[in-house]
C-alpha cells in the first residue's frame, strides 16, 4: 500500500491475509481457481453456484457482441449445466481477462483492443449480473497504456496490467491502479533499459513488457510477467509466426516489485514469453510459477534465504518445436500440484511440483481442439475448461463441440470424468475465455441450506 493510504486499509489487508493463510492450512489438497485469485478476498470453499465467463463476440454468431455468460454449475440445481444469462456489452472489444474485487461485489472485464473496462455488479443478483460501469478513458487516464489485461484485487483497489502502449503499440507498458468504484489512482511503468526506475537488472533483458501480476504479501512482493504488444496480439497468428520481425517482440522478463510502494526491485531473465503467474501459499514457500509460451518450460520464481529473487527453469511441458503453446496454469493450495494447459494441442497437463525445483508430469488428457483457461474448485474435485485464446489466434475449423466450449469435469486424483459441456458455437454465444466462480451465500445474510460455504474475511 502507498504511504498515503489509511491505516484501516493496512489493518484489513493483514486480517484478510492472516485469515486466508489459516484457511489454506486447514484444507489439504484444496483446488486452484480460488488460490489463483487475490489473497485479499472471501473464498468459496464449498460448492460454487455460478461460473461467470467473459466471452468474445464472433462475427456472424448470435448478436456478435462480447458478453458475460453465467452458467449454473451447482449439481443440486434443476438448471445444472445450463446458461442462466448472457449479458452483451455492445460491440467486440477483444474480451480477454476478468476478475473480482476484494469484496467480490464487482467483476472487472477488459477489452484488449478497445481498451474499455466493463464493471459488472455481481452482488445484487449473483445469477444475473448487471453492467454497472464502463471505464472508457483507460488510455487517457493511464498516460498511454493500452490493452488492459489482468485485473487483480488489492484492498479496496484493482491493479490492472497493460500489454501495450499508445505510442507504438509495442510491448512497453505499465500497471494501472484504480479504486473498486473505477476511479483512477496511479500508473506504474514496467522497468526497461533506459528507465530502470531503481530496479536491478540481473541478466540480459529489461524489456518493459507486461502481462500478469500476483502478490506474495508475506514477502511484500508483486510478481509480474511479460507477453507482447498490440501489434502482435491483434495480428493473425499464422501471419505473425511467419514474420521474423514480429517474433522478436515478445517479453523475456519477470519483475519482482515492492508491494507497498509499487516500485520495481529486480528484473529476472525468463526468455520465451512468460505468461500466467501462480504463487505458492505455504507459510515458508517464497516462490511462484510461470510458463513460457514460446519455449514450453515451467519456470520457478523464488526468493533465496537471503531474500534475493531468482528465476530457474524447472520443467519441460512439451516439444517447443511443435508449438504446444502453454497458456493457463493453476497451483493447488498445498503447493504440490500444477495444472498446465497447452492451447495448440488442446491438452491439460498435471505436474507434481512438491519439489518446486523439479516439476514432473504425472497426468495429461486432451480436452478439445484447443484449450486455454482452467478453473478448479476449492476442494480440487471439479475442473472447468474454456477454449478461446485471442480472436485472431483461435482455430477456425475443427470438431463440433471441441472448438469453442465450456467443459466441466470431476477429478478423483487419478482421472478426469466429464460432467457436462456447452458448445458456445452451437449456442451462438461466442468464444469463451476467462472464468470466475460465484455463490449465493456470499451475499445472503441467511443462506439457504445446501448452498456454498464461504470463508469470509473477519
Amino acid at each position: 500500500m502507498k504511504a498515503c493510504e489509511p491505516y484501516s486499509a493496512y489493518r484489513a489487508m493483514a486480517a484478510r491475509f492472516l485469515f486466508y493463510v489459516l484457511c489454506v492450512g486447514a484444507v489439504p489438497g484444496a483446488g486452484a481457481d480460488e488460490t489463483c485469485l487475490s489473497p485479499y478476498m472471501a473464498k468459496i470453499v464449498g460448492q460454487e453456484d455460478f461460473l461467470y465467463i467473459w466471452t468474445l463476440g464472433v462475427p456472424g454468431l448470435g448478436d456478435e457482441q462480447d458478453k458475460l455468460v453465467t452458467i449454473d454449475v451447482n449439481p443440486a440445481s434443476s438448471g445444472y449445466g445450463t446458461v442462466i444469462s448472457a449479458l452483451s456489452v455492445g460491440g467486440r472489444n477483444e474480451a480477454h481477462h476478468a476478475d473480482l474485487t476484494d469484496d467480490r461485489a464487482y467483476l472487472w472485464a477488459g477489452g484488449l483492443d478497445t481498451n474499455k473496462i466493463f464493471v459488472f455488479d455481481i452482488k445484487s443478483d449473483p445469477a444475473r449480473p448487471t453492467l454497472k460501469k464502463i471505464v472508457s478513458d483507460f488510455v487517457e487516464k493511464s498516460g498511454g497504456v493500452v490493452g488492459p489485461h489482468t485485473a487483480y484485487a488489492l484492498p479496496g483497489r484493482m491493479l490492472i496490467t497493460g500489454l501495450s502502449n499508445q505510442t507504438d503499440h509495442g510491448g512497453t507498458t505499465a500497471m494501472v491502479e484504480y479504486t473498486n468504484e473505477g476511479d483512477y489512482i496511479a500508473t506504474y511503468w514496467m522497468p526497461r533499459d533506459g528507465a530502470l526506475m531503481g530496479a536491478a537488472k540481473s541478466g540480459k533483458f529489461a524489456d518493459g513488457y507486461g502481462y500478469d501480476v500476483r502478490a506474495l504479501p508475506r514477502r511484500n512482493a508483486l510478481i509480474t510477467s511479460s507477453f507482447t504488444g498490440w501489434n502482435n496480439y491483434m495480428m493473425d497468428l499464422g501471419k505473425m509466426m511467419r514474420d521474423p520481425e514480429a517474433m522478436q517482440h515478445f517479453g523475456n522478463t519477470v519483475v519482482a516489485w515492492d508491494l507497498h510502494t509499487r516500485k520495481p526491485k529486480k528484473i529476472l531473465d525468463v526468455p520465451g514469453a512468460p505468461l500466467e503467474v501462480r504463487c505458492a501459499w505455504g507459510a515458508h514457500h517464497d516462490y511462484c510459477f510461470t510458463t513460457t509460451a514460446l519455449t514450453s518450460k515451467i519456470w520457478l520464481i523464488f526468493a533465496d534465504p537471503a531474500g534475493n529473487w531468482k528465476a530457474e527453469a524447472v520443467g519441460d511441458i512439451g516439444d517447443a518445436r511443435k508449438i504446444p503453446l502453454p497458456v493457463d496454469i493453476s497451483i493447488s493450495a498445498d503447493d504440490r500440484l500444477l495444472w498446465v494447459n497447452t492451447w495448440n494441442d488442446g491438452t491439460t497437463h498435471l505436474f507434481d511440483v512438491s519439489n518446486p525445483h523439479a516439476a514432473k508430469e504425472i497426468f495429461k488428457q486432451k480436452i478439445g481442439d484447443q484449450v486455454n483457461m482452467v478453473s478448479e474448485s476449492w476442494d480440487g474435485k471439479r475442473l472447468y475448461y474454456s477454449s478461446s485464446l485471442l480472436a485472431n489466434w483461435d482455430k477456425k475449423t475443427g470438431k463440433a463441440g471441441d472448438m469453442q466450449f465450456l467443459k466441466a469435469y470431476s477429478w478423483d486424483g487419478r482421472k478426469l470424468k466429464p460432467k457436462f459441456s456447452i458448445d458456445f458455437i452451437a449456442a451462438k454465444l461466442g468464444s469463451p475465455h476467462q472464468m470466475r466462480f460465484g455463490a449465493r451465500a456470499l451475499y445472503a445474510s441467511n443462506p439457504p441450506s445446501g448452498t456454498s460455504s464461504i470463508a469470509v474475511q473477519p
